[in-house]
């Protein structure tokens, strides 16, 4: 089964399978050191750049900022949810994201 994911209204909006899912304007909070130097970034979502997927995990990099210390920039890849039964499982607005780990750094 295929499903297709586009970045929607220039960047505002993730569209699985042309369902508007995730947007931007939420409030993430992410466990990595390589966006800013938080324990936690507190990432404010700008802007999606790109979205895959990586299994069965849909994936976004995106542009924000931290809120905590002004770190502004784009990420690398991070979950947003999953395809389960070919629907779309969005990860709970409160999850702690880590990003996909960088290959050939």
């Amino acid at each position: 089964m295929t499903t297709r994911l586009r970045v929607l209204d220039d960047g505002a909006w993730i569209s699985v399978d042309d369902h508007r899912e995730v947007r931007v304007s939420e409030l993430w909070r992410l466990d990595t050191d390589e966006f800013c130097g938080c324990d936690l970034a507190d990432l404010v979502v700008e802007n999606f750049q790109t979205v895959g997927v990586d299994g069965p995990t849909v994936e976004v990099r995106v542009y924000g900022q931290c809120i905590a210390c002004g770190a502004s920039g784009t990420t690398g890849w991070i979950p947003v949810g999953r395809i389960r039964d070919g629907s779309f499982a969005a990860l709970d607005r409160s999850a702690i994201r880590r990003p996909r780990p960088e290959m050939n750094q």
